[in-house]
């Protein structure tokens, strides 16, 4: 088992290094930081523009393995270099991934432990109303583009305000200015302010998760060790719960545990709407400005994250599935 596990994690790790790398290279041969002085008037220098590219390790005059060189020297150290703008890339990643995480730790493990029960229930009462009325509805979220999902809660959120006649949802912000964030009225404030965001994703994950659990649900229903756990004197849903839930869970271990750590800069849209500066944010604006630093310490913050997923997964399949660990 152990060395399942470790060739696993020297096998994510060579994936971390190649698909960070390939990131650089797309972006330091694609991306123009040059444009950001181009069309000022007056207009800069050239010389001056090119030290300040160089500055930042951006100057498309150089060589891009001699700048690839240079970003993973630094790399090597800690150091992500420095964005577009000249700030640290590492302290921006650090101020916005906490912001994605408050946002989508909760979002997508209410929503898959939701979206699991839904379809392992609708397998269960296949072809009933309670599995035609998850199925319908999951395809109907599923068909709503999340932008315009975000759009029906926040209108939502701003008419129960007004109904209200006080102000019970917030849809700006992940806390109000002014406010201690670790006090008492500050965490009843920050909770506010999650709530809308967290539905989004939270419905999304629902029916997203759901279809997925419902097919695997019943790829296990008619199998035979189920029905050799009823004639061991199980009663249904203990054999269900028992045997059959886990053994659909293993392929959703794995896809879950990806989806989640692709979230962090997935929820582009959600973060956006409701004005929470997190990975999504910051990854759209790198690329809209050329930041090429910004664009690498993006991708190379999401390959750690599936690094680790990918290792969690193996845990969850080895912890679900005796085999593997044998």
């Amino acid at each position: 088992m152990a060395a399942f596990l470790l060739r696993r994690l020297v096998y994510l790790l060579c994936l971390v290094v190649v698909s960070t790398s390939v990131a650089y290279l797309l972006a330091a041969t694609q991306l123009r930081p040059r444009a950001r002085y181009e069309g000022r008037n007056p207009p800069p220098p050239v010389a001056v523009v090119d030290a300040r590219l160089d500055e930042l390790n951006m100057n498309d005059k150089v060589p891009v393995l001699t700048r690839y060189r240079r970003w993973g020297a630094g790399l090597l150290r800690g150091d992500l270099g420095r964005t577009i703008d000249n700030q640290p890339v590492n302290a921006e990643i650090g101020r916005r991934m906490w912001v994605s995480l408050r946002l989508v730790v909760v979002g997508a493990v209410v929503g898959t432990l939701l979206g699991v029960a839904a379809g392992a229930y609708g397998a269960v009462k296949q072809y009933q109303l309670a599995d035609r009325v998850l199925t319908v509805s999951s395809f109907v979220i599923l068909s709503i583009p999340a932008v315009v999902l975000g759009v029906l809660f926040k209108n939502a959120g701003i008419g129960l305000n007004n109904a209200l006649g006080f102000k019970l949802l917030y849809t700006t912000g992940e806390l109000t200015p002014g406010m201690d964030p670790w006090s008492a009225a500050g965490l009843v404030n920050r909770f506010a302010h999650l709530v809308l965001p967290s539905l989004v994703l939270i419905v999304i994950a629902v029916a997203f998760y759901g279809r997925y659990q419902r097919n695997a649900m019943l790829d296990v229903l008619g199998s035979d060790f189920l029905r050799t756990a009823r004639a061991k004197g199980l009663r249904r849903s203990q054999a269900l719960i028992k045997h059959g839930l886990r053994t659909a869970l293993i392929p959703m271990a794995t896809f879950f545990a990806y989806e989640f750590a692709l979230l962090f800069v997935g929820a582009t849209f959600t973060e956006r709407l409701f004005g929470w500066h997190g990975m999504g944010e910051y990854f759209v604006e790198s690329v809209t400005k050329n930041d090429i630093n910004s664009v690498a310490g993006v991708t190379l913050f999401v390959g750690v994250l599936v690094l680790i997923a990918g290792f969690l997964s193996d845990l969850a399949y080895a912890a679900l599935d005796p085999r593997v660990r044998v």
